[in-house]
């Protein structure tokens, strides 16, 4: 594996409800990151469904197929000595456990996060608008209201963002990286 300016390639996959703060926290903790030297790469999910992965649905196979590919693409950037920060929802167990695996496969590190907001602190929030279309019967399959979210069963880190502000989210992420001795 090799290693980046001052640490090693690791995956940090944040899964959660829309608007349960994980792009912010990506943010924050890739900026720390990089002003400590280290080459880091944020996978926004809005931003590869929308760029690398157009075309695809938000049926169960769809999303499966979107979290396959960004797990290959971050799995590959982290084995190449990258930190690769991942915001996506994820809604299914076994989409975030196949992913686990490619990354355990290649000796590859991951840390899975989750952003554990309740769905009314998302709601409220509602960074996107899509809690009120859903609500306006606009929009139907939103993660967390009339679509499945699977809660990972076992994190390497729980975020409860409506106690803490995205600052200390992220130093919390942070803390992991250190910990393992990634940062």
């Amino acid at each position: 594996m090799t290693t980046t300016a001052r640490g090693k390639g690791a995956t940090v996959w944040l899964t959660g409800l829309p608007s349960a703060g994980k792009t912010t926290i990506a943010r924050l903790l890739g900026d720390r990151l990089k002003a400590e030297g280290h080459r880091v790469e944020i996978l926004d999910g809005d931003e590869i469904r929308r760029f690398l992965i157009a075309g695809l649905g938000f049926s169960r196979a769809d999303r499966n197929t979107n979290v396959q590919r960004i797990g290959l693409v971050s799995e590959v950037l982290a084995r190449n000595g990258v930190l690769s920060v991942v915001p996506v929802i994820a809604p299914y167990a076994d989409s975030r456990e196949a992913v686990r695996r490619r990354h355990a496969a290649s000796g590859t590190p991951y840390i899975e996060v989750h952003v554990a907001t309740p769905v009314e602190v998302c709601g409220e929030r509602d960074v996107k608008g899509l809690y009120a279309r859903q609500a306006a019967g606009h929009l139907s399959g939103l993660t967390g209201v009339d679509a499945p979210y699977e809660p990972p069963l076992d994190p390497s880190l729980v975020l409860a963002t409506q106690f803490q502000t995205p600052e200390e989210s992220s130093a919390a992420v942070y803390a992991v990286l250190a910990e393992r001795g990634l940062v």
